[in-house]
């Protein structure tokens, strides 16, 4: 079958000019003590001399960048980006991850495509998703027809595409995912699926990447990788004798039987509908550098200013029903005098910040679900009580003042479970930014408790509450808890998230042009962990502090 014309709207690149040196899929060497590593040697001298040497291709698996960059010294860890709000000031999502498709023939070198594109890229938060994981399970039957190479894993009904659209939905919407893995050896997937989340970028790589219409309207630019045929045949019988230990005869069987004409059927006519076709695939590096320098213009178009929206916004409006203040009794006025005080030392700003941290917990548990129980006292006697109605208690504390409240959850509430979120201010725009988060499993049946000690504009509250909504968690099972508020900050947090109980010990009533609270409290993480305080700053918090901390033990 002839390869159909690209059409209009996709350019053919021109293809690299030659390189010397080793293929980019080229395998290290490998010991001749059997004939398929003889085989397998022998076959990478067909492939051509392009690019430079790369580790063997390995079978693709779906993947998340969404670990930080970091600078790592002896004695701290410095986060260098983050993930820029993905939301607007009403908190609803305003802008959709930006979704390449890399379509191609077997072997054709989408995956070491993609793997450049997010190198060359240097952005976090960049999620790989792989048709391999959407392979469906094998019957009994499909299972012994695998066995003797006469299953057909390159036809369209060979894979999911219903979890396909509806996981790439959900990475498009900001939301966290579950990715099934899928174990080659016994063609079925793993009992742990793996969790990806945090996409900015999200590249979706496969065979029959551009095979379903609905799939295709989730893409935002679509890529065709188009490798000569022999150089394709060459890399996949080299992969499934090396990797797979399949034999020659085996790999041409089902090459001639299923691989090429599904690849003449379904895979070549998908070249009409990509919007750029990319000649020789990872040896194009002119391909790659201009299909990065278009991501990036269409990034730099999505950026938000979300705090300067907050500081504009829902001013002159009565506190929220949704908010809780700890009543003011003389003691609870008398530690605020002491730790507002600047002249207070250190120790006693921890001693009395404690004690306020306590009372809030213990006054925010009493907004839990409860329900009638009957217990027998010692004395043979039953007692009408109350138990928790939910199924469980979570903490998760917004990095770095928010884990000082966790000492004080943990006294209450037994057994609880703790996560951490690490949002840090961007000096340059102002803005909030995701560098860190590690959550428990199915926190999504918990009811949250999360913790920072002051919010201010309330960005980095924001950011912390989409967070959670994007693991699933329901609006209305999650509690934000912080020693000391501005009316802006519950403004934004109740307007934004209108179910969101909010408790706090005091309310102050303005912010100024720097973002602090007024009259306030100060950086509450630097009187507390004795560090420098950053000169004209917010009041939220910036990490790592600028004196030397030792390594964070959740980084």
């Amino acid at each position: 079958m002839a390869a159909p014309p690209a059409s209009a709207d996709a350019p053919r690149l021109p293809p690299p000019p030659a390189a010397a040196g080793d293929g980019p899929d080229r395998p290290a060497e490998r010991s001749e003590a059997s004939c398929e590593d003889r085989n397998a040697e022998s076959l990478d001298r067909l492939l051509p001399a392009v690019g430079t040497r790369r580790s063997p291709r390995k079978r693709t698996t779906s993947q998340c960048k969404s670990e930080p960059p970091l600078l790592r010294t002896s004695k701290r860890t410095i986060y260098t980006a983050g993930r820029p709000p993905w939301y607007n000031e009403h908190g609803t999502q305003s802008k959709e991850a930006f979704a390449i498709g890399l379509g191609g023939g077997s072997a054709s070198g989408k995956t070491t495509v993609a793997r450049m594109i997010i190198e060359a890229l240097d952005v976090p938060w960049v999620v790989l998703l792989s048709m391999d994981s959407f392979y469906k399970v094998l019957t009994t039957q499909q299972q012994e027809q695998a066995a003797r190479n006469n299953f057909n894993f390159d036809h369209p009904d060979a894979f999911d595409f219903d979890l396909i659209v509806s996981t790439l939905k959900k990475l498009k919407q900001g939301k966290s995912v579950k990715v099934p893995v899928y174990d080659f050896t016994t063609h079925s997937r793993k009992k742990d699926w793996k969790t990806l989340y945090g996409a900015n970028v999200i590249i979706f790589e496969g065979i029959m990447a551009f095979a379903d219409k609905t799939l295709l309207e989730l893409l935002d630019m679509k890529i065709f990788v188009d490798t000569d045929s022999d150089i394709r045949l060459v890399r996949r019988l080299r992969r499934d004798i090396s990797e797979r230990g399949r034999d020659i005869e085996g790999v041409i069987k089902q090459y001639n039987k299923f691989v090429k004409p599904a690849f003449d059927q379904y895979i070549q006519p998908t070249m009409r509908v990509a919007d750029i076709v990319v000649p020789w695939g990872s040896g194009n590096t002119v391909a790659i550098d201009l299909i990065v320098q278009h991501m990036h213009s269409q990034l730099e178009e999505r950026e938000l200013s979300v705090r300067a929206a907050l500081a504009s916004a829902h001013q002159c409006h009565p506190l929220p029903q949704t908010l809780s203040v700890l009543e003011s009794t003389p003691q609870v006025r008398g530690m605020h005098t002491i730790i507002r005080d600047k002249e207070t030392s250190r120790d006693e700003f921890i001693f009395y910040s404690k004690r306020l941290m306590r009372l809030l917990i213990e006054h925010a548990l009493s907004f839990l679900p409860f329900q009638d129980c009957v217990v027998q006292t010692p004395q043979g006697q039953d007692y009408a009580g109350k138990c928790y109605a939910g199924k469980q208690i979570t903490g998760v504390s917004i990095l770095r003042a928010g884990e000082t409240m966790e000492p004080a959850l943990r006294a209450v509430c037994k057994d609880v479970r703790i996560g951490t979120i690490l949002i840090q201010t961007n000096q340059l725009t102002g803005e909030p930014e995701l560098h860190y988060l590690r959550l428990p499993k199915d926190i999504s049946d918990d009811h949250v408790i999360l913790m920072d000690c002051t919010v201010s504009t309330g960005a980095a509250a924001m950011m912390a509450v989409r967070v959670l909504l994007d693991h699933d968690v329901p609006e209305d099972k999650i509690f934000l808890l912080s020693l000391l508020m501005a009316e802006m900050g519950v403004h934004s947090v109740a307007y934004a998230f209108p179910q969101v109980r909010i408790l706090t010990t005091a309310v102050d009533k303005r912010v100024n042009d720097l973002f602090r609270i007024i009259p306030g409290i100060g950086n509450f993480g630097d009187r507390y962990f004795g560090t420098d305080a950053v000169p004209d700053g917010s009041d939220e918090e910036e990490w790592p502090p600028r004196a030397s901390l030792s390594e964070p033990e959740r980084a």
